[in-house]
């Protein structure tokens, strides 16, 4: 029968060893060297010296020549030696591995292990290739330097340099046949991880669609089981206390002391650290959206994190006063797990449902109903982590596998009923608004899902698929949960990032006093506070659930591995740990190209006299030149091949070269404006006829949006070569202007300080530089002034200026100060006959009796024509 991972103690151990080391220890070598002999290169042969032709018969007898000495062989090069000896411990490994799978194949966590072993020894393998590759390329170089041998009826070659053509012939071919064999151990190790993780699936798959049938006799022996079980685990549970309290009661009592000592730190160090933002204060009637979340967050995490330190260290020193016995440490790890997923499950229901603390609730429900899901989410919590309890047991005193059944079967129907029973509740809150009221009904939706899957568990153990059935309510409490938290975890890390929220958390608060943050560095720190909450929650969450899904902590440490040390990108392998290297040593290049340039530019040039224009231009120079060092270094660290983008600059040499070059320019512009950033998004500028906001800086075009609300897509080449004015470049201080006209008989002092005396009162108006007036010119028919000053701020300038306008024409007014405007007298020259013309009909108009009509019908024979 299937066991399924649970919240066992696993999880606490590794949130205890978060940050040990993810190093795999390599197994010892099952085997050592062969030790064959391995092929030496023939000696030349020695020559003997030629013996005397003839001796005197009298002469005395002559010593037997001594044998010729043996040429020692030619000593062996110890990195081929090295490498012969790594490929022979990886064949061994590599055997053991395959005895292990064998013997193993229904053990996932034996599985896992050997797959960690297998893709390590792939990595070893390619690591003797890597080894011996420079090895083989400074042979090929010295052939190379001898050059080919003599042909036939050439003369031949010296025997120092056939000796050294041999000897390196000879390593060259040892070198290839390592590097084979090398090769081929790889092959065979990723061949056979590849099988482990076929296993592994298969057995997952078979255990979970395991059928098992449901009947009479069945249940029958599941009870004898039972009893028969039950009597064991209580021999076997009071025999160990007699034991530990005859032997073992000082290391007992030593290891409960620090257990409780070390319990007593941790609610110390937690209430003292973090025991306002864990805690709901109760004097508070409307909470924040950000202050619920982040307590219910934080008051989940905070001491779940504490209880199961406290859980882990408690069973590390039992075991360590080897108080625990081998069939009892697994009882006493299964009681620790239920304790925290118990602890863990009711952590996130409280923080969530806040049954006695309605302000605090994340959903609306009712004060009834909040307390009824509280009680059925124990339940379930509780039945489940019993759950697994007893599978442990079982599974220590190898119990037949009806009783395991069983367990499954009855622990699946009570979640499946629990779940029945939530369905029908009325938990959600009334129209009113009054969580004491009672509450709704669920929304349909919710109720039928709940029914379905309530129906799902119990018709799948009725059926016979218990190992389905009892994962599925698995997920359902833990996966639930975990859930439950990151999500929460990651609305708080929302709210806490929101604009000016961070400022408002008793956190924010104390980090503002102690590091004296201004608004806006506040406002950043809440950012990166939102970004850590997120990490947190994923980080710890996805483990979890991984875990809960059946996979192997060596699984998820074998990933992490990956993800840090090699990432493949089609042919290109980067990693982490490369990357920030790179990027490190960027910075590095950046931060030592800086010093440079002001110290050639402070010091050499400075006390060389050099012109000013060409100290910038090799300062500018150097600026390039470094960026671009550190970026090929960095880029090469990081683990990318830049000879791969040869392609990329080939296209776009290509591409130039057929007409593109106005896009390239654009593109360089683009490039160009967004290093040096002449101006930023924001800014005023005034470019050509073209006035206004820029919106959006792209590698191709600028968008600039006029004070008409117009849009103008400006060519990142015409900003470059033609002059752009820039109002706010340094900053957003801006000059304003207002010209004003007096008539002639105004005295000037007066009209000076009466337009000074409006500018200082204003507290817009900047006092350095300070506010001026100028007696411009002697008009022709006023005195003309011009008041400037200076705004902080040139996006108020039309409101100032308009305001300072209007005061100066009050203040005019109240003292008598005449504006003048220019006068037009006109002058009609008329003839003397005209003139009596005018005249007699100005008489007769006189004498005309009042008419009714306003205008006489008879013509108009007096009409003057120009």
């Amino acid at each position: 029968m299937i066991r399924f991972r649970s919240l066992s103690f696993a999880v606490a151990l590794s949130l205890l060893a978060a940050g040990s080391s993810l190093v795999l220890t390599p197994h010892t070598a099952l085997a050592q060297d062969s030790g064959a002999a391995p092929a030496v290169t023939e000696p030349a042969p020695v020559e003997a010296p030629e013996a005397p032709q003839s001796q005197p018969e009298t002469a005395a007898p002559v010593a037997p020549p001594a044998a010729a000495p043996v040429a020692a062989p030619p000593q062996r090069d110890e990195q081929i030696v090295a490498a012969e000896r790594r490929v022979e411990e990886a064949r061994a490994r590599l055997t053991g591995l395959r005895e292990q799978v064998e013997k193993n194949l229904q053990e996932d966590g034996v599985l896992a292990d050997l797959k960690v072993q297998s893709d390590a020894l792939v990595r070893e393998a390619l690591a003797i290739t890597v080894d011996l590759r420079p090895r083989i390329d400074a042979i090929q170089g010295r052939l190379t330097e001898l050059g080919a041998p003599p042909a036939e009826g050439q003369p031949g070659e010296s025997a120092s340099v056939a000796d050294e053509r041999s000897r390196l012939n000879a390593a060259r071919a040892e070198v290839n046949a390592l590097t084979g064999q090398a090769e081929d151990l790889s092959i065979e190790a990723k061949t056979l991880s590849d099988r482990i993780s076929d296993t592994r699936r298969a057995l997952f798959t078979s255990r979970l669609l395991e059928h098992t049938d449901i009947n009479g006799s069945v249940l029958q022996d599941a009870l004898q089981s039972f009893s028969a079980d039950v009597a064991r685990v209580q021999r076997s549970i009071t025999s160990w206390l007699s034991f530990v309290f005859k032997f073992k009661a000082l290391p007992l009592a030593i290891a409960v002391f620090l257990s409780m000592a070390l319990a007593s730190l941790i609610l110390f160090v937690e209430y003292r650290l973090f025991g306002r933002i864990n805690r709901r204060d109760p004097t508070i009637e409307a909470p924040s959206y950000l202050s619920r979340f982040s307590v219910a967050f934080f008051s989940t995490i905070l001491p779940s994190l504490a209880l199961s330190f406290f859980l882990a260290s408690t069973y590390f020193l039992l075991d360590t006063f080897n108080v625990l016995r081998t069939d009892i440490a697994p009882i006493v790890a299964s009681v620790f797990a239920l304790i925290g997923l118990v602890f863990f499950v009711m952590a996130i229901s409280r923080a969530v449902l806040a049954p006695a603390a309605p302000h605090w609730r994340l959903v609306k429900l009712s004060n009834k109903g909040a307390r009824d899901l509280s009680i059925a989410i124990f339940l379930m919590a509780l039945v489940n982590g019993l759950d697994y309890v007893v599978s442990v047991m079982n599974e220590t005193y190898s119990s037949p596998v009806v009783l395991t059944v069983m367990r499954s079967f009855a622990s699946s129907v009570v979640i499946g009923l629990l779940l029945f029973f939530v369905s029908f509740l009325r938990p959600v809150l009334a129209e009113t608004g009054d969580p004491s009221v009672r509450g709704r009904p669920w929304p349909r939706a919710v109720s039928i899902t709940l029914r379905i899957v309530g129906a799902v568990l119990i018709l799948a153990a009725a059926i016979g698929y218990v190992g389905l059935a009892r994962f599925l309510a698995t997920q359902i409490v833990l996966t639930g949960a975990v859930l439950a938290t990151m999500y929460i975890g990651i609305l708080t890390g929302k709210a806490i990032s929101a604009p000016n929220q961070f400022g408002e958390t008793r956190v924010g608060r104390f980090i503002g006093r102690r590091f004296r943050l201004s608004a806006v560095g506040l406002d950043q720190s809440g950012i990166g506070a939102g970004l850590v909450i997120y990490a947190f929650a994923l980080v710890t969450g996805i483990p979890l659930i991984l875990m809960s899904w059946g996979f192997q902590p060596r699984d998820l440490q074998l990933w992490l591995f990956n993800l840090f040390t090699e990432i493949n990108v089609g042919t290109i392998r980067i990693s982490i740990f490369g990357i920030l290297g790179g990027v490190l040593l960027f910075v590095g290049g950046l931060v030592v190209t800086r010093w440079f340039q002001k110290w050639l530019d402070g010091n050499v040039m400075a006390r060389s006299h050099i012109d000013g224009g060409v100290r910038n231009s090799v300062k500018t120079g150097v600026g390039y030149l470094g960026t671009g060092i550190a970026g090929i270094i960095g880029i090469s660290a990081a683990g990318i091949d830049l000879s791969s983008l040869a392609l990329v600059a080939g296209a776009l040499s290509l591409g130039i070269g057929f007409g593109l070059q106005n896009i390239v320019s654009n593109f360089v512009s683009g490039l160009i404006l967004l290093v040096e950033r002449p101006f930023k998004v924001g800014d005023h500028v005034i470019t050509g006829v073209n006035e206004g906001i820029v919106k959006r800086i792209s590698v191709r075009a600028t968008e600039i949006e006029t004070f008409r609300r117009q849009s103008i897509i400006v060519p990142n080449s015409e900003l470059i070569n033609a002059p752009l004015g820039n109002w706010t470049h340094r900053n957003r201080m801006q000059r304003s202007e207002v010209p004003v006209s007096v008539a002639y008989d105004a005295d000037p002092q007066e009209v000076i300080d009466v337009l000074l005396a409006v500018v200082n009162e204003r507290s817009d108006v900047l006092r350095n530089p300070e506010p001026h007036v100028e007696f411009l010119r002697f008009g022709a028919s006023s005195l003309d002034f011009e008041l400037r000053f200076h705004l902080a701020d040139i996006a108020d300038g039309l409101r100032v200026r308009n305001e300072v306008r209007i005061e100066i024409l009050r203040r005019f007014r109240a003292r008598d100060i005449v504006m003048p405007y220019p006068h037009q007298d006109v002058m009609l020259h008329i003839q003397e006959q005209d003139r009596q013309a005018l005249v007699r009909r100005k008489a007769r108009a006189d004498d005309r009796p009042e008419v009714s009509e306003e205008l006489s019908p008879a013509p108009d024979d007096d009409k003057l024509l120009p």
